[in-house]
C-alpha cells in the first residue's frame, strides 16, 4: 500500500526532516489503522472563522467567517491519505439505498471528541474512530467519521458510538445538517441519513484509503522520477 512505501521509503522520510509535510499526503494514516489512525486537525470549537486545509500547499487558509450562530462542537479535520471517491459513494449508496452521484473529492472528514481542551488548529494527533455519519450534500457522498483522542482520560475507552450520550451526537448531526445553511432558508442542503458504529467506520477508511491509492498512487513513482532527474 502507499501509506506502508511511505513509510519505510527513506526519501519521503529524508524529505520530511527539510520540508513541512502535506497534512493530506506527506503524513501517513498510520499502521494501527483503521482501528487507530492520525487525524489533522482544522478547527476547533473556539473558532469563529472556518478555517480548511489549501489542497495545494497543505497550509490552513480561511474557508469563510462562521456567519450563523452554528458552532463545531468538536475538533474537526481530516485523516490522511483517504479520499472520498466512487468506492465512498459507492459504499454510501450500499448503505443508505440512495445513490450519490459521487464522493465529494476531498479527505476523510473526522471530528474528534477530547475532555482534553484543544485550543487551535493545524496539529496532528491519534485517534481511535467509534462510528460516523454517514452524509449527503446534495448530490455527493460526504460521511463523516467520529473518533476519540487515544488516551483520552475521560473518553479513550470508549469503542463505538454506542458509548457516546445520544444527545451529543444528536448535536453532531444538528450542526452537520445546518451548517452551510444561509438565514431564512427552509430546506437543508445537507442531509444526515443515519448513525454508523465502529465496523462501518473502519469499512468507510478502509475504501477511503483505495480511492486514495487510485487517485493519488503515483506519487510515489512520481518522486522517483524527479529525483533520478536531479542525480
Amino acid at each position: 500500500m502507499a501509506e506502508k512505501t511511505r513509510a519505510t521509503n527513506p526519501v519521503w522520510g529524508l524529505m520530511g526532516m527539510l520540508f513541512r509535510s502535506h497534512p493530506w499526503h506527506g503524513v501517513a494514516i498510520g499502521a494501527e489503522a483503521p482501528e487507530v489512525v492520525t487525524c489533522f486537525i482544522e478547527i476547533v470549537p473556539s473558532d469563529r472563522v472556518k478555517y480548511e486545509i489549501d489542497k495545494a500547499t497543505g497550509h490552513l487558509k480561511i474557508d469563510r467567517a462562521q456567519r450563523y450562530s452554528n458552532v463545531c462542537p468538536a475538533p474537526y479535520g481530516l485523516i490522511p491519505q483517504t479520499y472520498c471517491g466512487s468506492r465512498v459513494a459507492e459504499l454510501s449508496g450500499e448503505k443508505t439505498g440512495r445513490k450519490p452521484v459521487r464522493g465529494d473529492g476531498d479527505p476523510l472528514d473526522v471530528c474528534v471528541l477530547t475532555h482534553s481542551p484543544i485550543t487551535h488548529g493545524d496539529i496532528l494527533l491519534r485517534a481511535r474512530p467509534i462510528g460516523g455519519l454517514r452524509m449527503l450534500d446534495g448530490e455527493e457522498a460526504d460521511d463523516k467519521v467520529i473518533a476519540v483522542l487515544d488516551g483520552d482520560a475521560a473518553y479513550g475507552a470508549w469503542r463505538d458510538i454506542g458509548d457516546c450520550p445520544s444527545s451529543f451526537v444528536d448535536r453532531l448531526v444538528h450542526y452537520f445538517e445546518t451548517y452551510k445553511m444561509a438565514p431564512g432558508a427552509t430546506t437543508k442542503p445537507c442531509e444526515v441519513v443515519h448513525v454508523f458504529g465502529t465496523g462501518d467506520a473502519h469499512e468507510l477508511i478502509e475504501q477511503s484509503r483505495l480511492d486514495y491509492q487510485e487517485r493519488f498512487g503515483a506519487l510515489d513513482s512520481l518522486l522517483a522520477t524527479v529525483l533520478r532527474g536531479v542525480e
